[in-house]
């Protein structure tokens, strides 16, 4: 109730008045059953705005600190990020992270919508970086397709460390279901996985027509700050012509 109160009343109307967004390959999700959205991630307005344009409901794991803020604003905050169909996960590994793939799992077995960000946190330079494996493992457990979405422009409207949104036109693509039933069975193989991971990333590279680069989004985050404090980092983070090399060669080629 709660979530079609925000989509239909008091957030969609808004976000559709002053951030017209162009769409297109909404064919491609399925009417019924589980599938994972799997979008870049170029802002926190992404989870706000795709959703949006989605008939069904799309859920999205988010960090366990919008749910567990103390006091009034703590409340709130649980309240909203619940009502916009979002729910809580540790990052800090172990028990708690696989916790959270199971829960993913289970929404998708039960025909749910889940959309992911397989680069784990939002990009800091609106390039797109490298996919955690987790995406990969939850479709392989779930059986579920995987469907490549592209935000575009969203950095525009609220950049990191911004408090307002900026008004802009925005662009949703959504790519071609991905079918990997051809690994059922090899969840936990490392080397499936990351295939898995690295194809999903080649088709939103496509998709979104951003510039790839092979490190994590969180390590090029702590190679900018390094940067940013006058420290030479030991990995550079200019990408170079090998990065779209090490995504999948079937697909690249």
């Amino acid at each position: 109730m709660l979530y079609r109160l925000m989509k239909y009343v008091l957030l969609g109307p808004l976000l559709r008045l002053f951030w017209p967004t162009k769409v297109t390959g909404l064919e491609n999700i399925p009417e019924t059953g589980g599938a994972i959205l799997a979008s870049n991630h170029l802002a926190v307005a992404d989870s706000f705005f795709m959703p949006l344009y989605v008939s069904r409901r799309v859920t999205f794991p988010a960090k366990q600190e919008y749910f567990t803020e103390p006091g009034l604003k703590g409340r709130f905050k649980k309240w909203f990020f619940t009502g916009v169909g979002q729910f809580p996960i540790d990052r800090s590994g172990g028990s708690a992270a696989q916790a959270a793939l199971d829960t993913a799992i289970r929404l998708l077995r039960e025909g749910r919508l889940l959309g992911i960000y397989p680069e784990g946190t939002r990009s800091p330079d609106a390039r797109l970086y490298k996919g955690k494996t987790g995406v990969a493992r939850i479709a392989l457990e779930a059986r579920v397709p995987v469907i490549p979405v592209a935000m575009v422009g969203t950095e525009s409207v609220n950049p990191i460390g911004s408090k307002m949104w900026r008004p802009r036109r925005l662009e949703i693509r959504f790519g071609k279901p991905l079918d990997f039933s051809r690994y059922e069975g090899l969840s936990g193989d490392r080397f499936v996985e990351r295939s898995i991971t690295d194809e999903i990333m080649y088709a939103l590279m496509e998709l979104s027509g951003q510039e790839y680069v092979d490190i994590y989004a969180a390590k090029a985050k702590e190679l900018l700050a390094a940067e940013a404090a006058g420290v030479r980092p030991a990995v550079p983070l200019q990408p170079d012509a090998r990065d779209a090399a090490r995504l999948p060669q079937s697909k690249a080629g």
